[in-house]
């Protein structure tokens, strides 16, 4: 069995999976965070456990950059760079300066994080550095509306992402303990405008590099977080008597 023949197995498999944890999370809530119970095996400390699943994205598409045949064009520069911002902050700072760190996290997820990270990360740089068709992304790329307006809502959806984390680090001060309502930026509108900002980061992605591998990742990025994103809501609502009603979970005004 030749290489492409794995690569697009593994590619479709990443569809099947999205149905697949889509399907599970709506019936299942991800056990973690507030959701955090017992019977998920042995457990692991969440900082460790973000940095050791997110480490593979970030390395193996770096490998695949450096080892590509594809000529280096500003447009894979700009890809690579704007995969590496996102993976570098999500595995060597928000490990890092995420409250709760030391809290406990199902060693399973991790397991099944840095599976898939791994095989995301190969189908994505292998893609781009190696499969693309040759001259898909040189210079006139850059000026096509398809890159233009990924990157753009690439940047805005990470932007999203991380002020939305930044508001709830800052929930706590001066030892304070339980849950709070957060308040600030996109929470105004929904409960989840974290999930939403990283929706958009790979909805821009799959736009940007116009590939397989990228929708592939955008869809199971939503499959995993909306259903994460309703169950968060109704979390709010039954926890919080005043919580905000008007209040959506994922996308402002919608749902």
């Amino acid at each position: 069995m030749n290489e492409i023949i794995i690569y697009r197995i593994l590619l479709i498999s990443i569809f099947i999976f999205a149905a697949i944890v889509f399907t599970a999370l709506f019936r299942i809530c991800a056990p973690y965070g507030r959701h955090l119970r017992k019977g998920w095996g042995y457990y692991f400390p969440a900082r460790w456990g973000w940095l050791l699943m997110e480490f593979p994205a970030f390395m193996v598409m770096l490998i695949f950059f450096f080892i590509g045949i594809s000529k280096t064009t500003a447009v894979t520069v700009i890809f690579i760079l704007l995969w590496a911002a996102h993976y570098f902050h999500r595995t060597f700072i928000y490990s890092f300066i995420m409250k709760g760190g030391g809290k406990k996290f199902p060693l399973i997820l991790v397991a099944f994080a840095f599976i898939f990270n791994s095989i995301n990360g190969y189908l994505n740089g292998r893609y781009l550095f190696h499969f693309a068709p040759a001259g898909k992304y040189n210079a006139s790329w850059l000026h096509d509306p398809r890159f233009i307006t990924g990157v753009i809502i690439f940047i805005a959806g990470m932007s999203i992402n991380i002020y939305s984390d930044h508001i709830l680090r800052g929930l706590r001060k001066n030892g304070q303990a339980g849950y709070l309502i957060p308040q600030g930026g996109l929470f105004k509108y929904v409960s989840c405008p974290n999930y939403f900002g990283e929706i958009l980061e790979w909805t821009g992605w799959a736009i940007a590099t116009w590939s397989l591998p990228g929708l592939a990742f955008a869809v199971f990025t939503s499959a995993n977080l909306m259903p994460r994103a309703f169950s968060n809501h109704r979390w709010y609502l039954e926890y919080f008597p005043d919580y905000p009603g008007d209040r959506k979970a994922l996308i402002p005004f919608l749902i």
